[in-house]
């Protein structure tokens, strides 16, 4: 799964990587963003790109509850597009999620586990595929959700979870825009992101409280720095 992760990139930067325009002030550095916040995503609408903010948990536009979004953080890749919780976004309301990194805990023993930071290895922003929903009720303000899609993990995520955010390339966050791409198109693009393109470090256990949402989340530990020492940066 994707429970928690890192945008600490400067407005610019996202705009620049995203092809948007953003007012600087449209969003701050997070270093531990958790489900339930509103969280940047990038979407199109009318044929024109947009960023947005939106609560992340999906509430499906037919649901009773918005209280069902506490429970849709995560869509698998491979029941996404039939779900029916899901079947209607991915088919006409797909989004990025920019992050700089995620974390997943990765298992030490039976009492300990070892938070990891995942990164890209150039050091650009990822775009994580995205579903987003509207939802309208009588007597509230509209409500706008998102979801992030997970797949099977690749080599560097294998020893540390057994799921990963499908990660889509630069070169297909058009298609995966694009209400008009096959369907055939869009599963290609939610397969784990090569190998050689990740790098995994372990960090602080202050990420296990969405609490603390500061530089200090983010900062790499050392094999010394772990009492543990299995995982080196």
């Amino acid at each position: 799964m994707c429970g928690r992760y890192t945008l600490h990139s400067t407005a610019r930067r996202i705009a620049n990587a995203f092809k948007l325009a953003i007012d600087p002030t449209f969003f701050m550095p997070r270093y531990n963003i958790a489900p339930s916040q509103p969280i940047l995503a990038v979407r199109q609408r009318d044929g024109r790109r947009e960023a947005a903010m939106l609560r992340w948990g999906l509430v499906p536009s037919w649901a009773d509850d918005p209280a069902i979004g506490n429970r849709m953080i995560n869509a698998k890749a491979e029941t996404v597009a039939d779900k029916p919780a899901f079947r209607e976004a991915f088919n006409a309301r797909r989004c990025l999620i920019p992050a700089d990194g995620f974390y997943e805990w990765a298992k030490i023993d039976a009492r300990h586990k070892q938070p990891m930071l995942i990164r890209r290895r150039d050091g650009e922003p990822m775009a994580l595929a995205g579903l987003w929903e509207r939802w309208v009720s009588d007597g509230e303000d509209a409500l706008e959700t998102c979801v992030i899609i997970t797949t099977e993990p690749n080599a560097v995520m294998r020893p540390i979870h057994d799921r990963m955010p499908a990660i889509i390339e630069t070169a297909d966050v058009d298609d995966w825009l694009d209400p008009a791409t096959p369907r055939a198109t869009l599963e290609r693009l939610l397969m784990p992101l090569a190998d050689d393109r990740l790098e995994a470090h372990p960090v602080s256990t202050r990420v296990n409280s969405p609490a603390f949402d500061d530089a200090a989340c983010i900062e790499i530990e050392s094999a010394g720095d772990n009492d543990r020492g299995l995982f080196g940066s």
